[in-house]
């Protein structure tokens, strides 16, 4: 007979799982051209589920990435249409986070995921970097909210 806290111990390893599943329902949207935008943002989801303490997901808009304007318009449409499901993902991220948050072994893989919502809800033009990347545009950002705010 199991018991909770057999179930538990399993609960950790659940993340690795979560990022291959992620990164295949990435490559499948992206075959179907239609949801490409999701798809693509899933795909480097993924990749930041498979390595996340080395990596932080970012904004393409932060990393001044230059874009086709039609892509971006319609990866605009794609995200408001994606909006629902996105709620959901994060419904259930949130529940995963909380059954992790039971058991000392889970807490790491609770806080990946905590970090990652915001890309659950929304994965259009988002890019997986590494933190040192993120970290300075961090630091960039604070600059120039220092700067307009002595000015």
């Amino acid at each position: 007979m199991r018991t909770l806290g057999n179930i538990l111990w399993h609960f950790p390893f659940l993340g690795f799982v979560s990022a291959i599943l992620v990164f295949i329902i990435g490559l499948i949207l992206t075959a179907t051209v239609i949801a490409a935008p999701i798809g693509i943002g899933l795909i480097e989801f993924g990749r930041f589920l498979l390595w996340p303490f080395g990596n932080a997901m970012v904004s393409k808009n932060e990393l001044d990435i230059k874009q086709n304007a039609v892509w971006k318009s319609y990866s605009t449409i794609v995200m408001v249409l994606y909006f629902p499901l996105g709620l959901l993902l994060c419904v259930l991220a949130i529940s995963q986070i909380v059954c992790l948050f039971l058991s000392i072994i889970g807490i790491p893989s609770a806080l990946v995921l905590t970090k990652s919502l915001g890309t659950c809800l929304n994965p259009v033009n988002k890019q997986c970097v590494d933190s040192i990347i993120a970290e300075e545009l961090a630091n960039r950002r604070a600059r120039k909210a220092i700067a307009a705010a002595l000015s």
